[in-house]
């Protein structure tokens, strides 16, 4: 026990539930759950979305969030129970002796305060060290972490630096106090491949290079096999299963654990050639009021009946090429064919069969429907604006889509808060089947989902093309989505098409310099892959 920092002993967390129309109701979110962390080490919480992941991660800093309270059990740091602290000694050791990393720097960091202030203000505020102190050590995590002019790095705001840079700040920020404990929240899950291995090399380096001990909260199994030394999987708010990464990753005992490591095993047979539905010629495009393209010359085609991948990381014009092909933005030249016939450039010009015909699917199925709407009025609302369904007619095409996504009955009078975040995503699927489109752009449908349910979204998909015949353009960063669904790929950076095929082609080298860093940044969930991932480019970058 004596190299034990945290020790967490038959944790009970509860919350109040106030569903509609109904009274309000006590839930127990985390039940009976015993684990430690002992000092220098990292634990890995593994788990879907509600497994109690984040909620015993605030804990180990005795905070629970939105109204949850901490009903049993105790929470042991440094030897003391801080369950039973008060608001003084509470307020005394979080952002000292323990400290947060939250999943969207972009949502912790104050846009109006340079960097550097926010870095170094828990510091100042505990007094763990004077000013020129803090400055120097930021400055010192700065250049650890592999972030840009480390001493100037920090006179930057939040939006003049990407999204990988701001997630490394705010690495530093909970270093900067030199903390015994550090929480790491889902770091990595919003950026792409090639941006999420460097930030998990700078991480796994600083935890490494500090002493720190830390606890990291994902739902993907192969992240975490990169940094932890034990990994804790939950469900439904109970332990599953404890034990040494190795033996986690490669002897998982129960069946849900052997589930998330073999997650993502499906691998689609690409199909034969068939007559393109959607022709992309020459595409070039620019937002209003900028004086550059987004989209440089782009020519892509998708057969009938097919699967279209188009991959690359943040800002190489992805979701922008979707934007083009919807009307959304009106392309500077080139133009879109859709079933043998031109597409007007603006959406206000096109028929009611173009809007019709390509359909969409978002990333936030959350931000896609109406929470005052149920379930029945969202998917029933393109019934009656294409097709002028009413009534009970509208009320049994909608059941049987319901059916066809695979959620059946009891649905169709429920509201978006009453439903899981794959429920909402079937339900955005099925609303854009209502339509009975030709072409479905997903636009990252799965990144916001956990392993398993994202492998129904894709398995269902995959369904539904079979039995319907639609065309899907997939908007990803995640290479194993592609490997699962694709038929064909194109590979995007800054604006282009870098590499475009069969998916065979694609994945088969020679690659080019981009394409094989996309490939090579796919987490793969065997230990020691991040290192042998980055000394090999170590290698490459010295010529040999």
């Amino acid at each position: 026990m004596a190299d034990t920092l945290l020790d967490i002993r038959n944790l009970r967390i509860e919350a109040t539930s106030y569903p509609p129309g109904e009274p309000p109701r006590d839930v127990v979110l985390v039940d009976d759950v015993s684990v430690s962390v002992d000092k220098g080490r990292v634990l890995g919480l593994i788990g879907e979305s509600g497994a109690g992941k984040s909620t015993i991660g605030l804990s180990s800093m005795a905070y629970g969030r939105g109204g949850v309270r901490l009903t049993g059990g105790t929470i042991a740091l440094n030897g003391r129970d801080i369950r039973l602290a008060d608001a003084k000694a509470l307020r005394a050791l979080r952002g000292r002796e323990v400290t947060y990393v939250a999943q969207s720097a972009a949502a912790a960091f104050n846009p109006a305060i340079p960097l550097m202030d926010q870095v170094i203000e828990t510091s100042l505020l505990h007094k763990v060290m004077t000013r020129a102190e803090a400055e120097a050590r930021a400055i010192l995590l700065f250049r650890k972490l592999g972030l840009p002019n480390p001493e100037r790095f920090g006179k930057r705001y939040p939006h003049q630096v990407s999204g990988g840079q701001l997630q490394r700040a705010m690495t530093a920020m909970a270093l900067c106090p030199k903390p015994d404990l550090v929480i790491f929240d889902e770091p990595t899950t919003a950026l792409d491949v090639t941006t999420q291995i460097e930030v998990l090399a700078a991480i796994k380096e600083a935890i490494r290079d500090t002493g720190v001990a830390a606890l990291y909260i994902t739902h993907d199994l192969a992240v975490v096999a990169q940094v932890a030394d034990d990994i804790l999987v939950l469900r439904h708010g109970k332990r599953v299963e404890y034990g040494s990464t190795a033996q986690i990753i490669t002897a998982p005992a129960e069946p849900y654990t052997q589930a998330l490591v073999s997650v993502r095993s499906l691998d689609h047979v690409e199909k034969s050639d068939a007559p393109a539905v959607l022709q992309i010629q020459n595409v070039t495009a620019r937002y209003q009021g900028t004086s550059f393209d987004v989209l440089k010359n782009i020519t892509l085609d998708l057969p009938a009946g097919q699967t279209l991948a188009v991959v690359g990381e943040s800002g190489s014009g992805k979701s922008t090429l979707a934007r083009v092909i919807t009307g959304l933005l009106p392309p500077g030249q080139g133009q879109i064919r859709f079933a043998g016939r031109n597409l007007a450039p603006d959406l206000a010009a096109r028929s009611r069969d173009d809007l019709r015909e390509v359909q969409m699917i978002y990333q936030m199925a959350d931000t896609a429907m109406n929470p005052r709407q149920t379930v029945g009025t969202i998917i029933g609302r393109p019934l009656e604006f294409y097709f002028g369904l009413k009534g009970e007619a509208k009320r049994a095409r909608v059941q049987e889509l319901l059916d066809q996504i695979e959620m059946g009955k009891g649905f169709i009078d429920r509201y978006p808060a009453e439903l899981s975040g794959g429920q909402k995503q079937r339900v955005c699927i099925a609303r854009a089947l209502a339509a009975k489109p030709r072409l479905i752009i997903c636009d990252e449908v799965t990144s916001a989902l956990d392993p398993l349910v994202a492998d129904g979204i894709l398995k269902l998909l995959l369904d539904l093309q079979a039995a319907e015949g639609v065309a899907y353009l997939f908007i990803t960063h995640d290479l194993a989505t592609v490997r699962a669904i694709a038929d064909r790929i194109a590979v995007m950076y800054r604006g282009e098409v870098r590499r475009y095929g069969s998916k065979t082609d694609v994945l088969a080298p020679p690659y080019d310099a981009y394409t094989e860093l996309l490939l090579s940044s796919v987490p793969d969930m065997k230990l020691g892959w991040l290192e042998g991932v980055l000394d090999s480019r170590k290698m490459a970058a010295a010529g040999h």
